[in-house]
């Protein structure tokens, strides 16, 4: 496990402010969900803490390291799946072990037996198991995401980030990605970053949230803490009626995933 720490992350793009001045720290194996409308810079700060992005001014910590390029104990989970739907699912997840194995190697699937069994393990983490051997292209695009959680458990990773990892998918389908996300945390003892703008969703499953509005940080607490002055710090003029309200098929949902 891995502790984060974020100080004074500022980032440009030319004029525009995407960050200004975010600090916050994780601790190691904390399960946090970042908050915001599209443009709040949600996805920026992922990319920054993954060094995809390299940082205008300020600084991210990983145990005391500085970020400046991705790291092979960071795994990231992006919005769109980026799975090779010509491969299983099995063979989409043994990519994860690329960074050990090679391009080459991991496209023949020319691994060792313990990556490959730690493939099924990943799978069976997901409930994709008995899907093993389907192709990625024929499946739904809630299974193409958690084969996506699948490849970056085989990465072996320390932290895990995901962003927007639900935002294409129906709702029900966006339970079960994030109850598998949080299994798979808890199972592996990860530090987990996910960005989210759902915030019925964020609170079924998160535990400490980060809110970020134009950039940035306007709040940093936990679940009992989000209040409705809260989200309107967050989201502003945004009419956020329901957002708190449980329905019959999320209950449903979360149970089943």
């Amino acid at each position: 496990m891995s502790r984060i720490t974020v100080d004074g992350l500022t980032k440009h793009y030319g004029e525009t402010v995407a960050l200004n001045d975010v600090s916050f720290e994780i601790p190691s194996g904390e399960f946090v969900i970042v908050l915001g409308v599209s443009g709040s810079g949600k996805s920026t700060l992922l990319r920054c803490m993954n060094g995809l992005t390299p940082i205008t001014s300020g600084e991210v910590r990983i145990d005391g390291t500085p970020v400046t390029q991705p790291r092979n104990d960071t795994a990231m989970i992006f919005q769109q799946h980026n799975i090779i739907g010509q491969l299983s699912a099995y063979g989409n997840a043994l990519t994860g072990a690329l960074n050990r194995n090679g391009f080459l190697q991991s496209i023949l699937q020319f691994q060792s037996q313990a990556d490959k069994y730690q493939a099924l393990q990943a799978l069976e983490t997901v409930g994709l198991l008995d899907e093993a051997r389907q192709r990625a292209s024929q499946m739904s695009g809630g299974q193409q995401q958690r084969v996506g959680i699948a490849r970056a458990l085989v990465q072996n990773p320390d932290i895990m980030l995901a962003d927007e990892p639900v935002a294409s998918l129906d709702p029900g389908s966006a339970q079960q990605v994030m109850g598998y996300l949080r299994t798979a945390a808890e199972r592996r003892g990860l530090t987990s970053v996910s960005s989210l703008h759902q915030v019925n969703l964020a609170r079924k499953f998160g535990e400490r949230f980060i809110g970020l509005r134009d950039g940035e940080k306007v709040f940093d607490g936990y679940r009992d803490e989000v209040t409705m002055d809260v989200i309107d710090e967050i989201y502003g003029d945004i009419d956020t009626e329901g957002m708190f309200a449980e329905t019959d098929e999320d209950t449903e949902s979360e149970a089943t995933a």
